[in-house]
């Protein structure tokens, strides 16, 4: 993935520029500028937050980001951020891919909000939202306010040009835009793409601590990448949508904001590819617990108790001794919504699609339907190779709250949880 578009590494502080001796030396601010740009920082975090969570950039562009329209609130009925308890529901739940609400959308307008939690005002919890269009934004730009957006497409290659560069973001990779960072979507190469957005209102991601585990092993930083510098030099009749304080807004603006020559700092987006994640499992008996997957991680207050990880299922080798290898059964304090990229899940046979989702929330029990559960319990347990699959999952502390859209829409398996009901009582009295 690396090239001349991109810096490896995960937090670093980066220097770019798109043309020569544009960047200051020794200093952020000079009374003039060159090349006529003006400079402006970018402020992820509070100023006197301690230096190894201080997040910031520093940009020098052609004009700065006030220059702009008055912004207007409007609604896209489908997009959420406060989530309704009355629709709380502690049944399992899955839904079938998500499809174009109607054909010559963008991204903005093919975006539904099927879950959520906490508070984009209060700074925790998250939004999960599915995207689907057909259409490049073009002339229209975005921005979140409220919390990061971390993309797993699962259908189309996203292309992201951002303020700060530009993203290609695959289906097996993952893409990152900081809060507050404006961009662009559209589809590489232009048709339909498809996929997941975890909208992360709480603590920034992180690289999970490592503990035990040592050194090594999981996301390596080396692998993430940034990219570098580009910017356009455009006008005409453009518009800026805001989401703020869990609502939209929208203004005119005759440039484009994409304008930043150069900037250096440690705030910008980023992309992992997930084929280099390095899976650690047991290679002596019992299934580890799904934390051992964590990509990422947005902690809480609570130690050990994520706002939200973010966690995948690939291609890895299951060699357990006398041990059911699929996730077993579970209840978990924590809430879980996953999502398929492609393939099977081998907790799931039949019925979990690629573009598929399921939500299973604090305390709600779940694990392996009655097919899976009758083939591993009696399977030879030779070495396994999992294969041709990747399953993620947005783990968080927080309930889940579906939205009315989730709860009603025809694309929810009404019967999902049948997969369960035949397992019978196997008990033998010695």
């Amino acid at each position: 993935m690396a090239g001349a578009d991109y810096i490896p590494g995960f937090g670093n502080d980066v220097s770019t520029e798109a043309l020569a001796g544009t960047l200051p030396v020794g200093r952020n601010s000079p009374q003039r500028v060159a090349h006529g740009l003006y400079a402006e920082q970018l402020s992820g975090s509070a100023f006197t937050a301690p230096r190894s969570e201080n997040k910031r950039t520093w940009t020098y562009r052609i004009r700065p980001s006030v220059v702009q329209g008055v912004f207007q609130s409007f609604a896209l009925p489908s997009l959420k951020s406060d989530f309704d308890p009355a629709h709380l529901d502690p049944s399992p739940m899955r839904w079938d891919a998500y499809e174009l609400p109607r054909a010559g959308v963008d991204f903005l307008e093919g975006l539904t909000t099927i879950c959520g939690n906490g508070s984009a005002l209060e700074q925790r919890g998250l939004g999960v939202h599915l995207y689907a269009f057909d259409r490049p934004m073009k002339d229209r730009f975005f921005y979140s306010a409220d919390g990061e957006w971390l993309f797993v497409p699962w259908e189309g290659t996203l292309v992201l040009e951002t303020e700060l560069g530009r993203l290609e973001v695959a289906p097996g990779s993952i893409g990152v835009v900081p809060r507050g960072v404006k961009y662009r979507v559209e589809a590489l190469g232009g048709g339909r793409a498809r996929g997941y957005v975890c909208e992360n209102y709480g603590r920034f991601f992180r690289l999970p601590d490592l503990g035990p585990i040592g050194a090594n092993g999981l996301a390596q930083p080396r692998d993430f990448e940034t990219p570098v510098a580009r910017f356009e030099e455009r006008t005409g009749n453009f518009e800026l949508v805001a989401k703020f304080g869990g609502r939209l807004f929208r203004a005119s603006i005759g440039h484009s904001p994409l304008d930043v020559v150069a900037w250096h700092g440690n705030y910008a987006p980023y992309r992992y590819d997930l084929s280099r994640f390095n899976t650690i499992g047991s290679i002596s008996f019992d299934h580890p617990d799904p934390s051992i997957f964590t990509v990422l991680t947005s902690p809480s207050d609570q130690a050990g108790t994520a706002n939200c990880d973010f966690v995948i299922f690939p291609p890895r080798w299951l060699v357990g001794e006398d041990t059911f290898r699929p996730p077993y059964y579970h209840r978990n304090c924590m809430s879980e919504f996953m999502g398929l990229v492609k393939g099977v899940y081998d907790a799931k046979e039949a019925g979990f699609v690629p573009g598929g989702s399921s939500l299973h929330n604090a305390m709600t029990g779940h694990g392996p339907d009655r097919a899976t559960f009758e083939k591993a319990s009696s399977a030879k347990l030779a070495p396994q190779k999992i294969d041709d699959t990747l399953a993620f999952m947005f783990e968080s502390r927080y309930v889940f709250v579906p939205t009315e859209w989730a709860l009603k829409t025809p694309l929810r398996q009404a019967g999902y949880r049948d997969c369960w009901q035949d397992l019978g009582a196997e008990f033998r009295r010695p």
